[in-house]
């Protein structure tokens, strides 16, 4: 039976992403009410199942191992920004690339052990995500409280069948999977706060351009006056958007950085193939993260995607291509 991994426990935002994205990919799959299985047409994507994970790294270690067909895992959030812990796995990890992505309007509920009552509430465990999408509210609602760190909303819950918190922030999901009481619900600071999550497994076989795709790359680069810029530059002169840039530490020695980068387009369109060619000529090292469709929200784009110029068409760059050619040969032009 294959498995397709979550951030966990039971009842993440995580694993509400993950039955969307399974259905997108796998689309003859139906989840089932009680235990997540999978029940798919007879063939090579039969016994699938559902199945949380203590983070992100080690479940992208049993994919890259073969234990596992996927992982889903959050990427980003509209209010607090990039999660560390995927950007770091991505990298640290062996090689997984994305395959679609979904994006979840986020807002939480409030749980407690059965008969406590707000003014009872001393301690409230959650995600640090989470805890700071709710600031607000608990200032408003819980003064007393002291906000204790969880690995995810559901863990936060599981403090607080434990004992070891009052209350936790989770995802609505929680409330279904716990035998907890809901002090509040439908709770969020900022009403429209979203974060995208990605369906990630080993390389392979990318998925078709749609004409409304996201590349993500993370590109190395070396140390010196201009890099960045450089690596820009190669973008822009082939029509391709960047939509996303982030720095993150390499880690091995201070003001080291590796760059993570969102674009508009699909690797097998020849702009951005040609743009990617020439950041690798560039840098230290870079890693393609994959080419998938853009997540969209009741039907529509999260934002709307750029069209390049008719000069970066795919067209433009065959056309271009075969007058080198011809010169190449002898050609007069």
């Amino acid at each position: 039976m294959r498995r397709i991994l979550y951030l966990g426990p039971e009842g993440t935002f995580t694993e509400q992403a993950a039955r969307t994205l399974v259905s997108r990919v796998y689309p003859d799959a139906t989840v089932g009410a009680a235990q997540a299985v999978l029940s798919v047409a007879a063939g090579p994507d039969a016994d699938l199942v559902l199945a949380p994970a203590v983070t992100v790294r080690a479940a992208m270690v049993e994919v890259s191992a073969g234990r596992a067909e996927a992982v889903v895992a959050p990427v980003e959030n509209s209010v607090e920004g990039s999660v560390p812990a995927t950007l770091d796995a991505l990298v640290d990890a062996d090689p997984v690339v994305a395959v679609a992505e979904t994006v979840l309007p986020v807002r939480f509920s409030v749980l407690a052990a059965p008969g406590t009552t707000p003014e009872r509430v001393r301690t409230v465990a959650t995600h640090p995500h989470a805890a700071a999408q709710v600031r607000e509210w608990l200032a408003r609602e819980l003064p007393d409280a002291v906000v204790v760190s969880a690995t995810s909303t559901a863990a936060a819950a599981v403090e607080v069948l434990a004992g070891r918190a009052d209350a936790a922030v989770t995802a609505p999901l929680a409330a279904e999977r716990y035998a907890l009481d809901v002090l509040a619900s439908d709770v969020a600071d900022v009403r429209d706060a979203v974060t995208s999550f990605r369906l990630l497994r080993s390389p392979g076989r990318v998925p078709e351009p749609t004409g409304v795709d996201r590349t993500s790359l993370v590109v190395t680069v070396d140390d010196r006056i201009g890099t960045l810029a450089d690596l820009l530059t190669e973008l822009a002169t082939r029509g391709v958007n960047l939509t996303r840039i982030e720095s993150r530490p390499t880690r091995d020695r201070l003001g080291r950085y590796r760059f993570f980068l969102d674009l508009d387009g699909h690797v097998a369109e020849r702009r951005v193939a040609d743009a990617m060619a020439a950041l690798r000529r560039r840098s230290q090292e870079v890693r393609f993260l994959g080419s998938f469709p853009r997540a969209r929200i009741a039907g529509r784009a999260v934002a709307a995607e750029i069209s390049p110029p008719d000069a970066y068409s795919d067209a433009a760059f065959a056309e271009a291509a075969a007058w080198v050619q011809s010169l190449q040969e002898g050609s007069r032009a």
